[in-house]
């Protein structure tokens, strides 16, 4: 019998062991850049894992924008979604493997974009590239070829599934009574620089983790253990994850940290997907500095 996709991450060792037995899953390439949108592509054509194909953050995994709501990455509708991942090859069962060389950040959007989706047999290459490399393996610079399937067949209604999500109009009414939680890097959080958005600062109430406090030095995730024992200090302290809203600037960031909780066995947070883009763009809403 194959070996199964361990979830929601998976060793290169776990990977490889996947593909000597001859379950080769869909690899996705996630590799971005917010700051050069072109980079991931580029890098990927110099190099990635055999097979793998690459998937951009604007094109392929985020919708179109809407002015003056839904902030800069909006989520695709579940409909785009489902042929998108159609065309990569994906159907209920097949194994999903996604990666990028930044952290994890972009891989960990694409792992929930595909769980929101329904499929539940994804996961992150823990390390990315760099951990593939340090385990002895090739980067190969021919794009995978996919093996179209029709679109994914998904549940009625955007959203439904495990991955639950909220918007600004639900969140206002509810700050002070759910725990929100911003990946953004300190100093964002803080008020002190906004390299992106128009407002600087932060949802009032809301905690602050930095996606790269999930990762060990050497860009892994740290143990299950020691993730859970830091969330629940931290941030589920007093309340179940379900309480839980995870933002960032554009949704993307915050799936790190939803998958990094995951990993240590607190699933069931929500995912504001508009984040700070969103909710700074209605002056009427409150802004939180310092």
């Amino acid at each position: 019998m194959s070996p199964t996709l361990p979830r929601p991450l998976v060793t290169v060792a776990e990977l490889q062991a996947l593909l000597a037995a001859g379950t080769a899953p869909v690899l996705l390439d996630c590799g971005f850049d917010l700051a050069d949108p072109g980079a991931g592509r580029r890098h990927f054509e110099a190099g990635h894992l055999p097979g793998a194909m690459y998937v951009h953050l604007d094109e392929d995994l985020s919708g179109p924008r809407h002015m003056g709501n839904q902030g800069r990455h909006p989520l695709p509708s579940q409909a785009a979604l489902a042929a998108t991942a159609g065309r990569w090859g994906i159907a209920p069962g097949r194994p999903v493997v996604v990666y990028d060389n930044q952290g994890g950040p972009y891989a960990a959007r694409a792992w929930w974009l595909l769980r929101w989706l329904g499929h539940a047999e994804v996961a992150v290459l823990d390390g990315g590239v760099a951990a593939w490399l340090a385990a002895g393996g090739a980067l190969d610079t021919a794009a995978g070829l996919a093996e179209p399937q029709p679109p994914y067949p998904t549940v009625v209604g955007e959203g439904v599934g495990a991955m639950p999500t909220i918007d600004a109009s639900a969140l206002l009414p509810l700050l002070g009574r759910r725990r929100v939680l911003d990946a953004r890097a300190a100093e964002r959080f803080r008020g002190e620089v906004e390299p992106l958005d128009p407002v600087a600062g932060h949802i009032p109430g809301a905690s602050h983790r930095f996606f790269k406090d999930n990762l060990m030095a050497d860009g892994r995730f740290k143990p299950a253990a020691q993730l859970r024992a830091e969330f629940e200090a931290a941030v589920t302290a007093g309340c179940a994850p379900g309480e839980v809203v995870h933002q960032c600037g554009s949704g993307v960031t915050a799936c790190h940290n939803l998958l990094a909780m995951e990993a240590a066995g607190l699933a069931g947070s929500a995912l504001y997907p508009g984040s700070w883009s969103d909710w700074c763009s209605d002056p009427a809403r409150p802004v939180a500095r310092g």
